[in-house]
């Protein structure tokens, strides 16, 4: 017998407490669609996570007891975190460096350079260098979220200090950022749904960042003016988070010093971190203590604020990872090299930190004080146009921005796909479960029915792994048996009120559910930016090793077994939007219990296309591999029910030329039939 793809617990309501009025006098207007849960309830989504990430934190525990365990342990997490971050080294890459100008300074010059970071990929810094023959130490500067790269004050100070203090600097762009953007000259934030994209091509922005770092490293070790066994890294915020990761990572860093910015793992759960600190599936298999352990016996030192913005950057989960990490440094003899050290500072790369970063570099990296920190010289900041590598506007091609990459990259992986002459099914399912970070199915285990409001039957479903899912309910208007499931990924509100009007006029059964996050489940710590919908969760979840559209296809699956469990559906069908569309056809994809979809204004292809419209979707939509996977017409073809595509669009939320929807159908028929799937796929413009 073929396995369901969700089974149902017992023992339920009874089916006395089932029974619906018929709808005859229901207002459709989907402002009046009641609420499910009470007003002011608690958020059951950072709950829920919050608390899932305190016992991935206590599963991390470090009891490495000599030097052998800590080479293993390095050894292994160094392997996993190349194979999540999509990490590219390669030392006999040539550096095609590049200098278009130079500053002279009071005691040291700077060069403004390019160098190829991946094969005909570039990135733009700049070069501190002092006076003198050397070899100097030299300090790898990592930026932050700053939109204009390594031109913001604040890292800018940074590197002017080193080289006063006899220090070269590399000052590297971050992907993404400076004059790495779209447009050169036109600065942007390089996270949110343009950093996200990175996923959906098997790549990551903490992958990216780690590979220009790491290539950076190799540039400055071949310097003759530099010294290199003695290398540092530095930076704040995000460019703090890049220093630990540089340092667990690259053993000819010999001392670093992170910024506001090491806390725990666990409190960049549902936290507003940026998605360059996120490390797929990270708290599946490590912790922040873990990271900074594969640094020693190596040196680092953490500086934190009491007045940041951000939770995840208190001296509170600074101080737990220190605390945790701290024993393997003893064990190796070198407990002192690692320190942490607080100011009651904001959020910020300032003098106080600095100076202490001064005087642990002059301790590590030149034999001399005793690592306090160590007076600053005044120094001049430049404009930006003096540290430029190319005048606005003038860049060279090879400098690629993230959207050129995952429109380049993308296409590749798209011609590949569609060349590919053979798949196998069930091993496609399979993958396609595993990009969704689906594993074993929930089951109902409570159903709470509330009292009717306007003639919906009010539901919730308590699921086993710890949901509650609100559902709203209306019996079909005839002896019909077919229910529909209707969903949004902007919760019921956001339901257009003619799809109710039409669903009740062929009296078929309505079943109204608010997916994890969105609706009455949207969670308090999201933010409030519209280009940044959902990013809070989407970035939990992938920390904790699932995702967004895979828990949805597991709530709609729920809520389709229930609907034929106890309501007897004969037929469940599935109305979805947007992003919600796409779980719904992934539901149809891995075999889920549903007879046919209605697929509104979503995407034909993760192919990226357009930078301008990226937010018309909202980070939920991201999948990590999913073009390496395949597409969606390779998902539509998974499944032999009858689907119909409405006003489907671009990944940028485009509208499809005629051209384009002939096109896209053609693909969609030539993988169902490669599949010898039954069922249409029907593209349409209405």
């Amino acid at each position: 017998m073929k396995k369901k793809f969700i089974e149902l617990s017992r023992p339920f309501l009874s089916m006395a407490a089932m029974v619906f009025l018929f709808p005859f006098t229901i207002c459709a207007q989907v402002d009046t669609l009641p609420d499910v849960l009470p007003k002011n309830h608690s958020d059951l989504i950072e709950a829920r996570l919050r608390y899932q990430a305190f016992l991935q934190f206590m599963h991390h525990q470090l009891p490495i007891k000599n030097p052998g365990e800590l080479e293993v342990h390095g050894s292994a997490l160094k392997q996993q975190i190349i194979k999540k971050t999509g990490v590219l080294t390669d030392p006999k890459l040539d550096f095609n460096l590049t200098e278009t100008g130079s500053t002279q300074m009071k005691g040291y010059h700077i060069k403004n350079i390019a160098f190829q970071t991946r094969p005909g990929v570039y990135a733009t810094a700049n070069l501190y260098v002092p006076e003198g023959t050397g070899p100097f130490p030299a300090v790898i500067l990592m930026m932050g979220h700053s939109k204009n790269g390594r031109f913001y004050e604040n890292y800018q100070s940074v590197a002017h200090s080193l080289a006063l203090n006899g220090y070269v600097c590399l000052s590297i762009d971050p992907w993404g950022s400076g004059e790495r953007t779209t447009t050169h000259g036109v600065f942007e934030y390089h996270g949110a749904n343009l950093g996200g994209s990175l996923l959906n091509i098997g790549e990551s922005l903490i992958g990216m960042q780690l590979t220009d770092n790491i290539r950076g490293v190799d540039l400055l070790s071949s310097l003759p003016y530099v010294d290199a066994k003695n290398i540092g890294a530095t930076g704040s915020s995000g460019g703090g988070n890049q220093t630990m990761w540089l340092a667990a990572m690259d053993n000819r860093i010999k001392a670093a010093m992170p910024v506001v910015s090491v806390g725990t793992f666990e409190s960049y759960v549902m936290r507003s971190n940026c998605i360059c600190e996120l490390l797929n599936d990270g708290l599946t298999f490590t912790e922040a203590a873990g990271v900074l352990a594969m640094v020693a016996p190596r040196a680092i030192k953490m500086c934190n604020h009491t007045q940041d913005s951000s939770p995840a950057f208190l001296p509170v989960e600074m101080r737990r990872s220190f605390s945790n990490a701290q024993p393997v440094f003893r064990m190796m003899g070198v407990e002192d090299h690692i320190a942490n050290q607080e100011f009651d500072k904001t959020h910020g790369y300032w003098k106080e930190d600095r100076e202490a970063m001064l005087g642990w570099f002059d301790l590590h990296l030149k034999g001399i004080g005793n690592g306090a920190s160590k007076k600053e010289i005044p120094f001049d900041l430049l404009p930006q146009e003096k540290l430029m590598t190319y005048a606005a506007g003038k860049r060279d091609k090879n400098v690629v921005s993230t959207a050129g990459f995952c429109i380049q990259r993308g296409n590749e992986l798209r011609k590949a796909y569609i060349e590919t002459k053979r798949f196998d099914a069930d091993k496609k399912r399979e993958e396609l479960k595993a990009i969704l970070r689906i594993q074993e199915l929930p089951v109902i285990k409570e159903v709470h029915h509330y009292s009717s409001v306007a003639m919906w039957e009010r539901f919730t479903l308590k699921t086993s792994d710890g949901k509650l899912i609100p559902l709203l309910c209306l019996k079909p208007a005839n002896r019909s048996s077919k229910y529909v499931i209707v969903c949004n990924s902007g919760g019921k509100k956001n339901i257009p009120a003619k799809v109710i009007d039409e669903l009740r006029q062929k009296g078929v059964g309505i079943a109204v559910v608010e997916l994890s996050g969105t609706g009455e489940l949207l969670s308090s710590r999201e933010l409030k930016d519209k280009t940044m919908v959902l990013h809070t969760i989407s970035r939990s979840e992938l920390w904790l090793g699932r995702t967004v559209l895979g828990e949805w296809v597991e709530e709609l699956s729920i809520v389709s077994g229930y609907l034929k469990t106890r309501l007897k559906a004969t037929e469940v069908a599935i109305d979805g939007s947007r992003e919600a569309a796409i779980a719904a056809m992934f539901v149809s994809a891995l075999g889920g219990d549903v007879n046919n979809l209605v697929l509104r204004d979503m995407p034909v292809s993760y192919l990226f296309d357009n930078r301008d419209s990226i937010d018309f979707f909202n980070m939920a939509v991201h999948l990590p591999g999913f073009l390496k996977w395949g597409d969606l017409s390779l998902a539509a073809a998974l499944n032999g029910k009858n689907m119909r595509m409405i006003n489907p669009v671009t990944m940028s939320g485009r509208k499809l030329t005629e051209d384009q929807l002939k096109a896209y159908r053609l693909e969609f028929a030539k993988f169902k039939k490669m599949l010898n799937q039954t069922g249409s796929v029907t593209l349409l413009n209405l």
